[in-house]
């Protein structure tokens, strides 16, 4: 039997240390993991100009950064500073086909407090592609295809 220091022995001394040490390291790894955050999501774009004008209009977003290359230019639409969310735009300057969504099962969703006046903006635009009234929320598409959830403030 170890020593006792206290009222416990060393050797329980040594394990209450591991399991702290473990905690330690846990609680590190959870800190580590709350530091992420989300910074944007792409989408691959056909013509960039015409997002760019659809994005403006459709729910104001602005360019906050541009990245140029030879072969690619990515585009970085922010909010107005609302979110530190972004929305990228990739264009691939030699693409020439639209891109294939498949089935369209993803969708990016915008919250205001003006819903109303977006949903009437939107159908006088002619890119709501989906109402769901009993769920209070509707779906515009971009340019390409992707879609927009809109939703009121709850």
């Amino acid at each position: 039997m170890g020593k006792t220091c206290g009222i416990i022995t060393h050797t329980q001394r040594a394990q209450a240390a591991t399991i702290c040490g473990n905690l330690y390291i846990i609680n590190k790894v959870k800190a580590v993991v709350a530091m992420l955050k989300f910074a944007h999501n792409n989408f691959n774009v056909l013509n960039l100009e015409a997002s760019l004008k659809f994005y403006k209009e459709a729910l104001g977003l602005e360019e906050v950064r541009r990245v140029e290359k030879p072969d690619f230019t990515l585009v970085y639409l922010g909010d107005g500073g609302e979110t530190p969310h972004q929305l990228e735009l990739t264009w691939l300057k030699d693409r020439k086909e639209a891109y294939n969504l498949g089935e369209n099962e993803f969708h990016l969703a915008f919250v205001t407090d003006q819903y109303e006046s977006f949903h009437a903006k939107h159908k006088a635009m002619g890119c709501i592609c989906y109402e769901n009234p009993a769920m209070g929320i509707y779906f515009i598409s971009d340019p390409d295809g992707y879609w927009l959830e809109i939703l009121p403030v709850r």
